[in-house]
Order: C-alpha cells, then sequence, then structure tokens
C-alpha cells in the first residue's frame, strides 16, 4: 500500500464540516480509503478519522498541517496528523512479570505488530533473558523511594534520545510520575488487572476469589496523573465460576491482560483512538 496520511479531528458540531475536509483532501487530488465519524450530542463534540493515499497527493507532507490550519480555525478544531510510513516507536516498561512482555514481543517478531521496539526498560533484572533472546536492548533502572524522581528523569532522557513516542507499561509495577506523564501526555499506556472499576489494592485476584465473582476483566488505559483512572481505550472479561481457584483466576486474567494489552496498543500504533477529556473515542 502506497504511504497514506490520517487525521483526528475533534471541534464543536456544525453543519459543514464533512464537506470541508473532505473537500480539502478532493482539492489537493488525495482519495479517501477511509473516513468515520461521530457526534456526542450531550457535549456537542464532532468526531472523525479520517485517511487517505498520499499517492497523487500535490501537497507535500511538510506543507499538510499548515495547509490546513484556516480550517482548523474555523471550525475551532483539535487536528492529530499522522503518516503510515512513520511507525510508532516503542518503549516496554516491566518488573518481574513476563506475559505481557513476552505476548508483545511475540507478535512484533512474527510481523503482527507494526511498530519498532527499541528498548525495554525495567526496574528489576528478572526480564534481561526474554529481552536478550528477542534482540531488544534492555535496560535496567532500579527504583527505591530515594531516588525514584532522578531515575525518571533518566529514563525520560534515554526515551528522548531514542525517539520514543509511546511508552507501555507491561505490567510495570511502579507508579508513572508526572513529570513522565507530561512528557508523553496520552501516549503512556497502561494494562489493569480488572475491568475497572472494580477491586482496588493489592491481591485483586484473592479478593475476587473471596468475593466469588463470576466475571474477571482487563482494563488497557492511558495513564494520568490520577492513579488508573485515565482514558480507557479497551476492556474485556471472562466468565469464571465457583469452580475456579485463586491460580486459575490470576491464568484466566493474565490471558485477558495480554489480548486487551495487544490490542489496544494495535489500535494507538494505526492512529484509531482519539482521546477527548477523560475518554475516547476509538475509531474500530
Amino acid at each position: 500500500m502506497s504511504d497514506t496520511a490520517t487525521l483526528l479531528i475533534h471541534c464543536p458540531d456544525r453543519p459543514g464540516l464533512v464537506h470541508d475536509v473532505t473537500g480539502f483532501i478532493f482539492a489537493h487530488k488525495g482519495n479517501i480509503i477511509d473516513l468515520q465519524q461521530h457526534i456526542d450530542p450531550v457535549e456537542n463534540v464532532f468526531f472523525m478519522r479520517l485517511e487517505w493515499s498520499l499517492e497523487n497527493f500535490t501537497l507535500e507532507k511538510s506543507e499538510i498541517y499548515d495547509r490546513l490550519q484556516p480550517m482548523t480555525r474555523r471550525h475551532e478544531m483539535q487536528v492529530g496528523l499522522h503518516f503510515s510510513t512513520q511507525r510508532r516507536r516503542i518503549a516496554l516498561f516491566v518488573s518481574k512479570e513476563g506475559h505481557c512482555l513476552y505476548d508483545l514481543l511475540a507478535r512484533h517478531e512474527a510481523g503482527d505488530l507494526p511498530v519498532d521496539i527499541p528498548l525495554i526498560i525495567g526496574n528489576h533484572e528478572t526480564l534481561r533473558p526474554a529481552a536478550e533472546r528477542f534482540g531488544v536492548p534492555f535496560h535496567h533502572f532500579p527504583i527505591t523511594r530515594e531516588n525514584k524522581l532522578a531515575q525518571e528523569a533518566a529514563q525520560i532522557n534515554l526515551l528522548k534520545e531514542q525517539g520514543i513516542d509511546t511508552v507501555v507499561l507491561a505490567r510495570y509495577m511502579q507508579i508513572i510520575s508526572p513529570a513522565m506523564i507530561a512528557a508523553f501526555p496520552n501516549q503512556i499506556l497502561n494494562i489493569h488487572h480488572s475491568f475497572l472499576p472494580a477491586f482496588v489494592g493489592a491481591k485483586p485476584y484473592h479478593q475476587a476469589h473471596e468475593r466469588g465473582v463470576k466475571i474477571i476483566g482487563a482494563t488497557s488505559h492511558y495513564v494520568t496523573s490520577e492513579l488508573d483512572q485515565g482514558p480507557i481505550i479497551h476492556q474485556d472479561v471472562m466468565r469464571v465460576s465457583h469452580e475456579d481457584q485463586v491460580h486459575d483466576l490470576v491464568r484466566l486474567g493474565r490471558d485477558l491482560e495480554k489480548t486487551v494489552l495487544a490490542k489496544a496498543l494495535w489500535w494507538h500504533a494505526h492512529n484509531q483512538v482519539l482521546v477527548y477529556r477523560n475518554k475516547t473515542v476509538v475509531f474500530g
């Protein structure tokens, strides 16, 4: 497929929006490949994802954003512009649990996850062998209460040096600081071990087992300064029964975590997620 461009737009809803956006593409001989839209009638907000081929487009990539500005100002639009040839550069953050890390690395090696993974960062050495097995550089940043801010500053510097645009917390058991969140707004994906909101604190599967729950779940969301309250990208659930023990819930929950995180990252990598306030519009 030839190079494509994608616009992610949100603005106050009003007549003529689709006409103006598609008219801009048509005026420069672009061929629209995909167009999806959504209107929030309560907030009166218009959302759009539009992808078009650049094969015969008369504007250079470097010109497009500036040429869009008269229209964006006229409609009070917030616009994101992405190109298919610019692959996301992902940093995976890990601690000791490896199921999400192994799953993402295996998908990437198989060609099923079209991103670049230049590095893995761990606050423990436990998963260095996994990184080495897949040929990805592993960087160890041990975290204590005393060195946390200094280590995160060093992590941010490393991420910037490597041109990282997305951070994936693949069961990284540390609270992310405001400085890291500010450096990567709506670019840090987390996987949570339950269908949020749910059992909070330590040992969620033990709490679930004690309550005799019939459904367990997993949630992937963007990280914000409010713990586990960021915009949700994807969720899924699985039915369980009284016959399932804690170890069964942990095993089943890990399977959910892997698939939910992988799907959320896929949508993020393909520029299908639009964040508005503390919610997302996910164009499937």
